[in-house]
């Protein structure tokens, strides 16, 4: 039986520019950054010679974790991540305000695909959420919940 969720994770190119914006501009806790050719992960990921990046990050004030993976060997081909291909993934991350949250990512050039819209149907109505692109094309999810009754 599962117990919870320890992280989700992402395979990235270039882990300098990821920790850049997911620690210095999102504000996630960078906990672990560190290279690894580890014996259980070539059994896990059985490519030849075998050697990765790896970074764990926190939400602040929660126990929610991130975990970055740029492949060093074998390095794999960028490729588009549109949202309608089955596999493709994102993260969702709730902010207090989200007009400020998309001005100040605007202002350092994350590309958005909207502004801010609201949510008008089932669990989430009278949220606001919008989507953004990580510096590898990765969705990422801001919502603002919607307001106590």
């Amino acid at each position: 039986m599962f117990a919870g969720t320890h992280h989700v994770c992402f395979t990235i190119a270039n882990m300098d520019r990821s920790i850049a914006f997911y620690r210095d501009l999102l504000g996630l806790e960078l906990q672990n950054d560190w290279v690894s050719e580890a014996g259980y992960l070539r059994v896990m990921i059985p490519y030849p010679g075998l050697r990765l990046r790896l970074a764990f990050f926190r939400l602040p004030g929660t126990e929610m974790r991130l975990e970055l993976i740029q492949y060093l060997e074998p390095v794999g081909a960028p490729r588009e991540l549109p949202t309608n291909v089955p596999g493709a993934a994102h993260v969702c991350f709730d902010v207090d305000d989200i007009e400020a949250e998309y001005e100040r990512l605007r202002r350092h050039g994350v590309t958005f695909n909207s502004a801010p819209q609201l949510i008008t149907s089932k669990a989430n109505s009278g949220a606001r959420g919008v989507y953004m692109l990580d510096p590898d094309g990765i969705t990422i999810e801001l919502r603002q919940p919607p307001p106590r009754q």
